[in-house]
C-alpha cells in the first residue's frame, strides 16, 4: 500500500473512532537528509506511527512532542532537527547525516477547511495530482499563521484557509505554477515589513502499472510493485489465470482480447507504466500496435533483443514504424542489468528500471553518482514584496 494511502487509512479509522490525530510534515531540509519535504508521519492517541519522515531516528522524539497536541490541541508547532551538531542530544551517538530537517506538527481537525488529508484523499480517489501550499514560518504578517494552507484539488476551485486575501491569492497563483511545472519549491515572501516562508508541494497519486500477461512470472512483479506502493492492474485473455488466489495484491484484474483495446484504452495515460509479458508473440504484436500509439510513460516488453527486432519488423510490414519518441519510451529487453535469472530477480530488475525511468535516473550505483544522492530543491529568487490589500 502506498505510504499516503496508509496514512489516510489510519486517519479515517481514528476519525471514525473519535480519536485525535497529529500529523507531522517535513516542510524544509538543508544538507544531507533521509526524507525530502512533503514526507508525512501520522501519530495516533496511542502513540502508533504511520508513515515515516526519517530512517527511524526522529520518529520517537516526534511522538513525545505530539502528546500535548493529542491531549490539548493547540496551534501547530515547527520542530527543527539539526544533525550537523556534534553534541546533538536527540541522536545520542549521532547520525552523521549532516543535515537539517524542519517538521511541522499539527493536531488534525477533520472538518478544517485547510485539512491536507482531504486534498490527498481527493488526489488518490481521482488518480489526478493536486498541490498544497503550507506556511511554516511567519514574521509580522497580518492574518497569516504557521500551518495556514492553500489547497489546489484536481479540476476543482482552490481551497484557501488563509484569512489574508492578498496572501491567499498570491499562493493560489504560485501553487498553480508549481503544479504546472511539476516542481516542488520552498519560497520566502517579503510582505510589508515582515515575511513568510511556504512549502509548495505536489501530491501525486500512486503510479498506475499495467501488466499484460498473468503467467507465473507476473506474480513477483505484482508483489514488488505493491510493496513500493503502485496501483497494479493485471490483464490477460485467459480468465482462468486472473484469480485472486494467484494475484491477491493486485488492485484490478481485467480480461481483454489483444486486438480489441476497449477494455483498457482509458487507462493508457501519460502517468501510466506498462509491462508486456504474455509469452505469446501474436498477443505482443497486437498489444504493441495499440500501446505504441499512446502517451505511456514507460513501455517494457519481456524477451530477448532478437524477439523485439522481429516485432519491429512485423510492425513495419503493417505500416507502423517506431518514431524516436516511441523508441525513447520502449524498453526491451526489459529490466536493469543486475544479472537476474529467477522470476523474483527478474521482477526486481523490472520494477527497479521503472522506478529509475520515472525518477529520471540511470540506475547506476550510488557510489558512482557524482554529487549528492538527492537532487537539490531549486532555489528561487526571493519573491517581490507582496502588497497587502487594506
Amino acid at each position: 500500500m502506498n505510504e499516503l494511502q496508509q496514512v489516510l487509512t489510519r486517519f479515517e479509522q481514528s476519525q471514525q473512532a473519535g480519536q485525535p490525530i497529529v500529523l507531522a510534515t517535513v516542510v524544509n531540509t538543508q544538507g544531507s537528509v533521509y526524507r525530502r519535504p512533503g514526507a508525512r508521519l501520522l501519530v495516533t492517541a496511542t502513540g502508533e506511527r504511520v508513515g515515516a519522515i526519517s530512517g527511524g531516528c526522529l520518529e520517537a522524539d516526534l511522538v513525545e512532542r505530539s502528546r500535548s497536541l493529542l491531549t490539548h490541541g493547540g496551534a501547530p508547532i515547527l520542530v527543527r532537527y539539526d544533525t550537523t551538531a556534534s553534541d546533538d542530544l536527540v541522536f545520542g551517538l549521532g547520525l552523521g547525516c549532516n543535515g537539517v530537517v524542519d517538521v511541522l506538527l499539527e493536531a488534525v481537525d477533520p472538518a478544517a477547511r485547510g485539512n491536507p488529508l482531504t486534498l490527498i484523499r481527493t488526489c488518490l480517489d481521482t488518480q489526478e495530482p493536486g498541490a498544497i501550499a503550507t506556511v511554516f514560518a511567519v514574521d509580522n504578517v497580518p492574518d497569516v499563521h504557521v500551518g495556514d494552507r492553500v489547497l489546489l484539488p484536481p479540476d476543482r476551485p482552490p481551497i484557501t484557509a488563509i484569512a489574508n486575501p492578498s496572501v491567499a491569492q498570491r499562493l493560489v497563483t504560485d501553487l498553480t505554477q508549481t503544479l504546472n511545472e511539476q516542481q516542488i519549491r520552498i519560497q520566502t515572501y517579503p510582505i510589508a515589513g515582515g515575511s513568510m516562508t511556504v512549502l509548495l508541494e505536489i501530491i501525486r497519486p500512486p503510479t498506475p502499472l499495467l501488466i499484460f500477461g498473468a503467467g507465473d512470472d507476473a506474480i513477483p512483479v505484482v508483489q514488488l510493485a505493491k510493496q513500493v506502493g503502485w496501483q497494479v492492474t493485471v490483464l490477460d485473455h485467459r480468465p482462468a489465470l486472473l484469480s485472486r488466489d494467484r494475484f491477491p495484491l493486485a488492485d484490478h484484474l481485467l480480461t481483454y482480447t489483444p486486438p480489441q483495446p476497449q477494455t483498457y484504452r482509458s487507462r493508457l495515460t501519460s502517468s501510466t507504466v506498462a509491462v508486456v509479458m504474455t509469452h505469446h508473440y501474436p498477443s505482443d504484436l497486437a498489444l504493441l500496435k495499440t500501446l505504441l500509439q499512446t502517451p505511456l510513460r514507460y513501455l517494457g516488453v519481456l524477451g530477448p533483443k532478437r524477439r523485439m527486432q522481429q516485432l519491429e519488423h512485423d510492425l513495419a510490414t503493417q505500416g507502423i514504424t517506431l518514431t524516436p519518441e516511441q523508441r525513447q519510451r520502449l524498453y526491451s529487453p526489459i529490466g536493469l542489468d543486475i544479472g537476474a535469472e529467477t522470476p523474483a530477480e527478474i521482477a526486481l530488475a523490472i520494477v527497479a528500471e521503472i522506478q529509475a525511468v520515472m525518477a529520471g535516473r540511470t540506475g547506476q550505483s550510488l557510489r558512482d553518482r557524482p554529487g549528492a544522492i538527492h537532487a537539490p530543491i531549486p532555489t528561487f529568487p526571493q519573491a517581490p514584496c507582496l502588497e497587502l490589500v487594506s
